[in-house]
Order: C-alpha cells, then sequence, then structure tokens
C-alpha cells in the first residue's frame, strides 16, 4: 500500500483529539523506552533459539512468543522516537499513526539532512511498514487459535524488528 502522509496527518490530528495522543515533555522517558526495546529484542532472540525438550511447549508456541515479543520491542522503539518528538501514545494504532506522522520525512525536509550529511536520521516509510506488518502478525499470534511460521517469516519479523530498532536508535541518540 502507497504511504499517505496527509493520510498520516489528517490520522494524526484526529488522534490529537481523542487524547489518544498528546505531547509531553518526559523526555527521561526517552531512553528508558530504547532500553525495554533493545532487551526485548534479546528476549525475542533467546525464544527463537530456544530448542524445547520433549517436556516443554512445541517450537510452535515458543514462535508465538517471539513474535509478540519482537513487536512489543518495536513497539517500545516507537515510543521513544515519538517522545523525541515531544509527544505520547496511549495505544498501538496511535503509535503506528504518530510514526508515520512524525518520523517520516517529507521531500524537503529528506534533502535537508542529506545537505547535512545526516541522511542516516531519514526513517522512511518502510518502517511503519515493517511496525504494522510486526503489529498484525503479533495480534494473530496471541488471538488466533493456531498459525504456524516458517523460520523464514520469524527471522524476517525478528529482524525488521532489529533493523527498527536501531534507525530509532539512531534518530533520538544524539
Amino acid at each position: 500500500m502507497q504511504f499517505d502522509k496527509r493520510l498520516y496527518a489528517h490520522l494524526f490530528n484526529q488522534c490529537k483529539g481523542e487524547e489518544r495522543i498528546k505531547e509531553s515533555k518526559e523526555a527521561f522517558k526517552i531512553k528508558l523506552f530504547l532500553k525495554k526495546g533493545e532487551n526485548s529484542l534479546l528476549i525475542a532472540k533467546h525464544i527463537m533459539d530456544l530448542k524445547p525438550t520433549k517436556d516443554q511447549p512445541q517450537k510452535l508456541y515458543w514462535d508465538y512468543w517471539a513474535i509478540t515479543v519482537s513487536y512489543y520491542a518495536m513497539l517500545y522503539a516507537a515510543k521513544a522516537a515519538i517522545l523525541f518528538k515531544g509527544y505520547e501514545v496511549s495505544d498501538h494504532d496511535a503509535a503506528q499513526i504518530a510514526l508515520g506522522h512524525l518520523l517520516v520525512p517529507n521531500q524537503l525536509e529528506k534533502e535537508d539532512l542529506e545537505i547535512l550529511n545526516q541522511s542516516y536520521k531519514i526513517f522512511e516509510d518502510e518502517y511503519v511498514h515493517y511496525f504494522e506488518d510486526a503489529k498484525t502478525e503479533s495480534h494473530i499470534a496471541r488471538y488466533v487459535a493456531i498459525k504456524t511460521y516458517t523460520q523464514r517469516r520469524l527471522g524476517e519479523i525478528f529482524g525488521n524488528a532489529t533493523k527498527f530498532t536501531a534507525k530509532i536508535s539512531l534518530i533520538v541518540e544524539e
């Protein structure tokens, strides 16, 4: 689906009106959310690498949690980035909306960052897609009776969570 910056701006203002997105000056939480995200990635990796014994749940059930924890790593990193921009969110959808509105630069902002040799700070719309994809898979893993994941798909979600968290760390740690 094509990224629509104007739609994200509209949804952002709507969420502000509903108080799902609020201004915040609690910047001290940025590092705390980043640390939570980074440690969640370590936990997800541990779960992914687990080789269950016969008296433990099947690997399939561990994979559900690896996906969910990978998504939460992204959510915590997103909360750090949103706080970096001066806002806090109250739910998962508002976090995605705030990411799209606050972090994905328009063409002029991209050019400014490139001129300043800070193109590494450009948060492409693909990162919003990574977040949305992980959010969807996490929801399925938690609420659908059974869904199997290939190791490739599990690795893709974890890899995207790792890239997402690393990109946000670059953006907020100046």
